[in-house]
């Protein structure tokens, strides 16, 4: 059950919202665009063929909308400060972060930007209306999840489950302690599909080689003797960009000679709350 919203402002500012708690005079009495986004599907008809051919799908931003009661005391408070004080959060066209918390299930955060913010000043119960439009749909776990494993040149997998609703990006990082030229990263999803990403270099011990096959911040880098550049060409253009989906995935990191260790996170992702 939902509990508490947080608001956090770009200057820092932090203004919370629990829903069994109205010392502040500030209600939160209602909030909406909680549930997964609708979904734009492409697809083609053909002749003489019935139903449609599919092609691709994505889903659309969220738009949260919440309804806050003015409750002021009237002795330190007037509904003028409450206000003033929830303007500094939701401004519109300012961006904030929203932070929920579930006592059934994992507290998550979500960056948007306000469309509207409505407060009529002559209403007969005093109340604000607020819409924040989120481009990046998803409910993000801030507290990243952190596996350890080393490179093998056995068949060998290592699982990694995955709670989440929506597939996520991960960072992978390669702490090299030897020569290296070349190693495979093997991915098998929840499907049983297996795919692979492949990287030729030369590597030698010291180097942190970092990858990361998060949509939108896709890329390779490496760290050497305290300088840090971009090695994307390391990786071969047939490669997959992996993403772990929901249920049981398999990774292997194979390479020739003794075991490097390497440590892959990622942060989990949900739909809807």
């Amino acid at each position: 059950m939902l509990s508490k919203v947080e608001v956090r402002n770009v200057q820092g500012g932090l203004l919370s919202l629990e829903l069994t708690d109205i010392s502040d005079g500030i209600v939160l009495r209602n909030i909406e665009g909680l549930d997964p986004v609708k979904a734009t599907i492409v697809s083609s008809s053909f002749a003489q063929q019935d139903g449609t051919q599919y092609h691709s799908s994505r889903r659309e931003e969220r738009n949260i909308t919440m309804e806050l009661m003015l409750q002021p005391d009237y002795i330190n408070t007037n509904v003028r400060d409450l206000r003033y004080r929830l303007y500094e959060y939701f401004m519109t066209k300012s961006e904030v972060k929203l932070r929920f918390f579930d006592s059934d299930g994992p507290t998550v955060d979500i960056v948007g930007r306000v469309e509207s913010c409505e407060a009529p000043l002559f209403a007969k119960e005093p109340q604000m209306d607020i819409s924040v439009l989120c481009s990046d749909p998803d409910f993000v776990d801030p507290t990243a999840v952190t596996i350890s494993g080393n490179t093998t040149a056995s068949t060998t997998e290592t699982l990694l489950q995955y709670p989440g609703t929506v597939e996520t990006g991960v960072n992978f990082t390669l702490n090299i302690n030897r020569t290296l030229t070349e190693f495979t990263i093997y991915f098998r999803s929840p499907d049983g599909s297996l795919t692979s990403m492949d990287i030729a270099g030369s590597f030698v011990t010291g180097d942190v080689l970092k990858i990361s096959t998060i949509p939108g911040a896709k890329g390779a880098t490496l760290t050497r003797g305290g300088t840090t550049s971009s090695v994307l060409y390391a990786v071969s253009p047939q490669s997959n960009w992996f993403q772990l989906l929901q249920g049981d995935n398999h990774i292997r990191v194979y390479a020739e000679g003794a075991a490097i260790p390497y440590t892959l996170s990622y942060n989990t992702r949900y739909g809807g709350l």
